[in-house]
């Protein structure tokens, strides 16, 4: 199977990782000089284009599959239009246009998709409710990704992640230190959020569906910063509730709505399509993180 990875980055690199140890050729695509060497630093094909720019694409061989992984690098909601819909749309024409296009597409989203919950349970069948224009901008892109043009002879798939870890983005210090702000943490690893999408591709499933891909134990924030603070061996952090929080009168509009934002997210369907899960919950997929904690600044006497 020959993968093209569209926007290779942190699960990206995972992604073609995996893929390629399986046997399988996998494609990184960045535009920038640094994000190719990552890519070749990784092991497998690099292949420097823009995913807004169809010339651009045109270096890119065709493919069995591609993979929507781009990231608007933390912008506002006009840099997330830019890449999630016009460069994915860009991209789906790009290879639907060529006299080999791909079998497959996989588009990456988020859980913030869904909105508020107020802490009850949310699926793939859960009415989507963005609360702000960066999601109401994925949401438009699932739409995209689920509505290929038939005369492009391929069929999309999306990955919608939970709140992504793991090397590099443990983020210990925000818990351990806190304050900590009641509500739920939906969380994947990014190994699982990389062998969610090869699982997919491999066995040849969830074609024109929607896959929430998260862990089996979402976690009420204050348990896991406790949790957090046992391992590693140093005091509970304070707490705070949603509302002390709000009092602080710092919060930004979008911050409000990231605090007042609460929901857990069922991989049930993720489960019933066989993927088995290297972290299955926090507990295993922090275990690196606190023991190289442990060993650089050790628990409090």
């Amino acid at each position: 199977m020959n993968v093209a990875i569209l926007g290779c980055g942190h699960v990206g690199l995972e992604l073609g990782r995996q893929l390629a140890d399986r046997g399988h050729d996998a494609i990184g695509v960045r535009r920038s000089d640094d994000g190719i060497a990552r890519i070749e630093d990784a092991g497998f094909e690099a292949v420097q284009a823009d995913i807004t720019d169809p010339e651009s694409l045109e270096a890119v061989p065709d493919v069995d599959a591609i993979v929507f992984a781009a990231s608007s690098g933390g912008r506002g909601a006009e840099a997330a239009r830019e890449v999630y819909v016009e460069g994915l749309r860009t991209a789906i024409e790009a290879f639907g246009e060529r006299q080999n296009s791909p079998e497959r597409l996989v588009y990456t989203s988020s859980t913030g998709v869904h909105g508020d919950h107020d802490g009850a349970w949310v699926d793939e069948e859960t009415p989507l409710e963005p609360t702000t224009a960066k999601t109401e901008v994925l949401a438009e892109a699932e739409r995209i990704a689920l509505e290929l043009p038939p005369e492009y002879g391929y069929e999309g798939t999306v990955a919608r992640y939970a709140g992504l870890y793991g090397p590099g983005r443990y983020r210990l210090e925000r818990y351990l230190e806190g304050p900590v702000t009641e509500g739920y943490l939906n969380m994947v690893h990014r190994d699982d959020a990389a062998g969610t999408v090869r699982y997919l591709l491999e066995e040849d499933l969830a074609r024109g569906e929607t896959v929430q891909v998260v862990d089996d134990e979402p976690a009420h924030k204050w348990e896991f910063a406790d949790w957090l603070a046992d391992e590693c061996g140093v005091a509970h952090p304070p707490k705070q509730t949603k509302a002390e929080r709000l009092e602080d009168g710092d919060v930004s509009a979008a911050g409000k709505r990231r605090i007042l934002t609460s929901k857990r997210c069922s991989n049930e369907t993720l489960r019933e399509l066989g993927y088995e899960f290297v972290y299955p919950t926090y507990r295993e997929g922090y275990r690196d993180a606190i023991e190289t904690y442990r060993a650089e600044v050790g628990p409090i006497e």
